[in-house]
């Protein structure tokens, strides 16, 4: 699976970004399970994982702190 493109998070709504971030917490953890009993061959996937919830949590609070402005 390939990494999200930021233009791809920034067209999903506020509940498809939580639904997103809240797959990948999952998969993270999952991910870390995997490496801590040996079964993880991808460990790139780790980094992806990690950077894919960096962007979602980005523009979740630059959504927050726009409405945050405007109100």
């Amino acid at each position: 699976m390939a990494a999200t493109k930021i233009s791809d998070v920034r067209v999903k709504s506020a509940d498809e970004l939580s639904t997103m971030l809240l797959d990948l917490r999952k998969e993270q953890f999952n991910l870390r399970f995997q490496r801590a009993t040996g079964q993880l061959e991808a460990l790139s996937r780790i980094k992806q994982v990690r950077r894919d919830i960096a962007r979602v949590k980005t523009i979740i609070g630059e959504r927050a702190r726009a409405s945050a402005t405007t109100a």
